[in-house]
């Protein structure tokens, strides 16, 4: 079995492509997707530093990290449709600008 300090590198670079998908990219299903790469990358963090302190606090925090994710997603997802249908497009820059 991998020592942790092999998923928390892992952990680091999930993170490290979902941070820079998000900020690369203006479409908003595909900053969706990457802020969920990040939210995984955070998760196995969790997971491995509890692995490698020995303690299963941070097992179960992980498991409510994806329960939270979950929510997270569903949310998102009906957010998404909602915009899509006002504006009939997925361009982040298009929602920038505020109309009165």
């Amino acid at each position: 079995m991998p020592d942790p300090g092999s998923y928390i590198l892992l952990g680091a670079v999930l993170f490290a492509i979902g941070m820079v998908g998000f900020l690369a990219r203006r479409n908003l299903i595909v900053m969706f997707l990457s802020t969920e790469i990040m939210f995984q990358g955070v998760v196995l963090n969790v997971v491995a530093f509890s692995r490698l302190h020995g303690r299963l606090t941070g097992d179960a925090y992980g498991l409510f990290l994806l329960v939270i994710a979950a929510v997270e997603a569903g949310l998102a997802l009906g957010l998404v449709v909602l915009l899509y249908r006002r504006k009939h497009t997925l361009d982040a820059e298009s929602w920038s600008a505020m109309s009165g």
